[in-house]
């Protein structure tokens, strides 16, 4: 296991500093614990936090970076692009519609196996106008071909930013990383949480050495050919076989940095499933709402489970069927919608993962939180009750519930 070799005087933990910061400004923390050499970046409501945080830091002389502030977020990416190709370690931040414009270079960039870290602050797409927090962003870049991981706390945005640049840049990866918070919530709210010391942030990431760059005029490469039917095919297939090997690493890097800071991840997060007959599935923010109505129904002698979804690309099929395929009814709570779909993005990915497995938990499709509307725990208790109900009259599947929405 090179990856553990790498960093191994990484033995103990190390102790972090207490500070109340909302997550955006821990996130730009973050970045300039990992000194990249290159960001660019346009602001857009609620990632701006982060850009100004960053560029006071770059302007104070705390980081060395290149900081390009450009005409667009299309023209940000870009950017990256062309820093990562010639060998930077390279970082953006975005929302919603800046996600949107940069959408053609999301394939860009992925196709060209750069490990650029793009911190998306997820946000709701127009029309109507809204800029508070859905996930409509990021269902919309699933099969962009980035890993994917979303946070639900301030501190594990934190955390997420920086095993990102590890899993971005690992040699079995080498593909970008867009690491998810929601808008506003996380971003905005100011949180208990705890930074490392720079000195164990430089030793875990530790120095990047691009394998090609186009700067490199002793070894010259080209970088993103024109490629028809000749050899288009077998390039996708080498990004596909590199998702599937960044699951290990995803959770290797998660294990190592838990042996560091005591705080351990993985691509799922169980709550009280050992017994569960009755459990939800969750992304984001809204998972510790979920875990109180989880308590209060257990005190009811209900018993109740949650999962969250930390990673969502790769995604972890294999770890959801053997959570999930013994319960005997699940919720699937949805952020986002797909008009006309065959489920809402959240609920057919677990959808087909079980299928392929074998698994047939009864499952029931939930929509929350649109828009930015703040889901109640009285809502969350309304969707245990239909899952309940569901499993009692051994019904068909039945049509999706969106919670809170008025008549």
């Amino acid at each position: 296991m090179a990856l553990v070799t790498r960093h191994s005087r990484l033995v103990k933990e190390v102790r972090g500093t207490p500070v109340a910061l909302d997550g955006a400004t821990l996130v730009a923390y973050a970045m300039r614990q990992v000194r990249p050499d290159v960001v660019a970046a346009y602001p857009i409501t609620p990632q701006t936090v982060i850009t100004e945080a960053f560029s006071e830091f770059v302007a104070n002389g705390e980081v060395e970076t290149e900081f390009i502030q450009t005409e667009s977020e299309h023209a940000a990416l870009s950017a990256c692009i062309g820093a990562s190709a010639a060998g930077g370690r390279v970082q953006t931040a975005t929302s919603g519609p800046g996600l949107a414009l940069m959408w053609e270079v999301m394939y860009v960039a992925s196709g060209n196996r750069l490990p650029i870290v793009m911190h998306l602050c997820a946000r709701a797409l127009s029309a109507p106008l809204n800029i508070l927090c859905d996930h409509s962003d990021v269902m919309g870049i699933r099969d962009a071909g980035w890993v994917i991981l979303l946070a639900e706390t301030a501190q594990e945005a934190y955390d997420n930013a920086i095993q990102a640049v590890r899993i971005a840049e690992h040699p079995e990866v080498m593909l970008p990383v867009a690491s998810v918070m929601d808008g506003f919530i996380t971003t905005h709210g100011v949180e208990r949480s705890e930074v490392l010391p720079d000195e164990a942030v430089a030793e875990f990431v530790g120095t990047y050495r691009a394998p090609y760059s186009i700067l490199d005029v002793a070894h010259p490469v080209t970088v993103g050919p024109l490629d028809f039917h000749d050899f288009y095919f077998e390039h996708k297939r080498q990004q596909i076989e590199a998702m599937e090997r960044a699951r290990e690493v995803v959770c290797q890097v998660a294990e190592e940095y838990g042996t560091l800071t005591g705080r351990c991840y993985g691509a799922v997060e169980p709550y009280r499933m050992e017994d569960a007959e009755v459990a939800t599935l969750v992304i984001g923010s809204v998972a510790g709402t979920l875990r109180t109505v989880v308590d209060d129904l257990r005190r009811q002698g209900i018993r109740a489970g949650m999962v969250k979804l930390r990673c969502f690309r790769p995604f972890p099929g294999r770890e959801l069927a053997a959570l999930l395929g013994g319960v005997g009814v699940v919720g699937i709570l949805d952020r986002s919608i797909s008009p006309g779909g065959a489920g809402h993005p959240l609920f057919t990915e677990v959808s087909s993962a079980l299928c392929q497995r074998g698994c047939a938990p009864r499952m029931r499709s939930f929509v929350y939180g649109l828009g930015g509307r703040t889901p109640a725990p009285a809502q969350f208790r309304q969707a245990y009750g239909d899952l309940l109900a569901d499993r009692q009259l051994g019904a068909e599947a039945s049509a999706p519930v969106y919670l809170g929405l008025r008549e």
